[in-house]
């Protein structure tokens, strides 16, 4: 723990990157305007607006923040900037976790690591039904065994996240009948899934197995649902779909932010932490992306499975000294009310469906919603 004995947790910050659909200004449907949206913006955009896997797409970032104000204003600001960009080249900015109604065959960026990573998973390329967009939360600063560490930590609680934060129960012109199509779909890629439990030397272990194997092309391809960032000094959770409601994602940042302070605590002070089964942590996260707000999971303190509301309140009492280091008590209890208030993104996708049985009435609504 002498890594962690130096680390003071009132000093993480916290970050979004949100992934996003494009969809044409006068059809429902998706379209490969990344580059000109891209183009749009220059250097306006000081790179916190980037290209995704397919032209359909592009991934938003915000800077890390020390106060979740200053993160919810970053959040807002680079979504307008990427809708009135997106509204510039004749397109919509659309927050589904899927794909709703898709243009084929999706056309992949062309960019030379896209481009490889298709030549050498084309089996992968050609099962893809529709765009995946989620929502990664980054915490840090810390060092690469620190965030290999707090990663397998925070594994109990993920399934919890995201049910969450489903938001995908239509793709690719049909009804999934799921809550979180985008999970199932992101399978297909080698490496997803909960992060095993290692150490910072097992980490690099494994991960230079994983390249040197071909499994993944770098390790970048690491999809763990938790895993120390390749590019930022931070832990990166990348277990959330993207939703058009920002007090979503702003609720799952504040809750991993002060779940990971608590931890790092506990650690510091070489305090048992609540550890998870392999078995049960799969079937949780199926249930979640299968149930959304409807999935029972276990709860990590207790051990007996509770539904969403239980093990969110216990979430919310475990993580409470680090969100009092972050004045985050209050924010978090408020965030939790404004999502409660909702239906939830499948709740509303599903009720905009219902009026006229119209995908494009969920692509509307959702355009809608993201334009904040």
């Amino acid at each position: 723990m002498a890594l962690l004995a130096g680390r003071n947790p009132e000093e993480l910050t916290f970050g979004l990157e949100e992934e996003f659909v494009l969809v044409d200004s006068r059809e429902p449907v998706s379209v490969p305007r990344a580059q000109a949206l891209l183009a749009r913006i220059g250097d306006r955009g000081e790179g916190r607006v980037q290209p995704e896997f397919y032209q359909t797409q592009i991934e938003t970032s915000t800077l890390p923040h020390k106060t979740t104000d200053e993160l919810r204003v970053d959040l807002v600001q680079v979504r307008r900037q990427a809708a009135d960009a997106a509204a510039g080249v004749g397109a919509r900015l659309v927050a589904s976790a899927a794909g709703v109604l898709t243009s084929r065959p999706m056309q992949i960026t062309e960019s030379p690591r896209y481009l490889k990573i298709a030549r050498n998973f084309p089996h992968v390329v050609a099962e893809i039904e529709s765009e995946s967009s989620g929502c990664h939360v980054h915490v840090g600063p810390l060092s690469r065994d620190e965030a290999v560490l707090l990663g397998t930590r925070v594994r109990p609680w993920l399934p919890l996240l995201q049910a969450i934060a489903a938001n995908s129960p239509f793709a690719a012109g049909r009804d999934r009948h799921c809550a979180s199509w985008r999970f199932f779909e992101f399978q297909r890629w080698p490496t997803v899934g909960p992060a095993p439990v290692l150490d910072g030397p097992g980490y690099e272990q494994v991960a230079r197995r994983l390249t040197e194997s071909g499994t993944i092309l770098d390790r970048k391809m690491i999809y763990w649902f938790s895993r120390p960032s390749e590019r930022w000094p931070t832990l990166e959770i990348r277990v959330a779909d993207v939703n058009p409601d920002p007090h979503v994602p702003l609720l799952i940042a504040v809750l991993l932010r002060g779940l990971v302070m608590t931890l790092l605590g506990e650690l510091r002070a070489g305090r048992p932490v609540p550890g998870s089964d392999d078995h049960r942590l799969v079937q949780d996260h199926r249930l979640a992306a299968q149930l959304g707000l409807d999935a029972e999971g276990l709860d990590p303190l207790t051990g007996s499975v509770e539904p969403v509301s239980e093990r969110l309140a216990s979430l919310l009492e475990f993580s409470r000294p680090g969100l009092q280091m972050g004045y985050d008590v209050e924010t978090a209890c408020a965030l939790r009310a404004a999502v409660s208030a909702t239906a939830g993104g499948v709740g509303q996708q599903r009720a905009d469906f219902r009026v006229r049985g119209s995908l494009a009435d969920v692509v509307n609504g959702l355009a809608e919603r993201t334009a904040l």
